[in-house]
């Protein structure tokens, strides 16, 4: 049971061009969006789509198959772990940030 304390699946659509940063020492880091849909009927049988978006942080390999594979709207399935974390802005205001630390993908669709 070890292995799902802290395990996310998503298959969504990317929101954004993934943005590429190369660290010292080389090591490559991605970060997109992704955005979930669910699609449901409400009390007037009328169709709503809620669309959820979610932060997604991809290191290394991963990193580098995404800058090579991955655009704006293309279906990806991302496996990882959900992590958090908080830091005050310019004006002093604490914010928080929610991601998914991503350590399997796969390519969907034809996009």
């Amino acid at each position: 049971m070890n292995a799902l304390r802290n395990k996310v699946q998503l298959i969504g659509n990317v929101g954004n061009d993934p943005e590429i940063k190369i660290l010292e020492g080389g090591k490559k880091l991605a970060k997109l969006t992704i955005a979930t849909n669910e699609i449901y009927y409400n009390e007037k049988n009328e169709k709503v789509t809620d669309t959820q978006w979610h932060n997604v942080t991809a290191w290394g390999k991963t990193a580098e198959i995404i800058e090579s594979f991955v655009t704006k709207g293309k279906e990806i399935a991302v496996e990882g772990k959900l992590t958090h974390r908080s830091y005050d802005d310019k004006e002093g205001v604490k914010r928080y940030y929610t991601e998914v630390v991503v350590n399997e993908l796969l390519l969907l669709g034809n996009k």
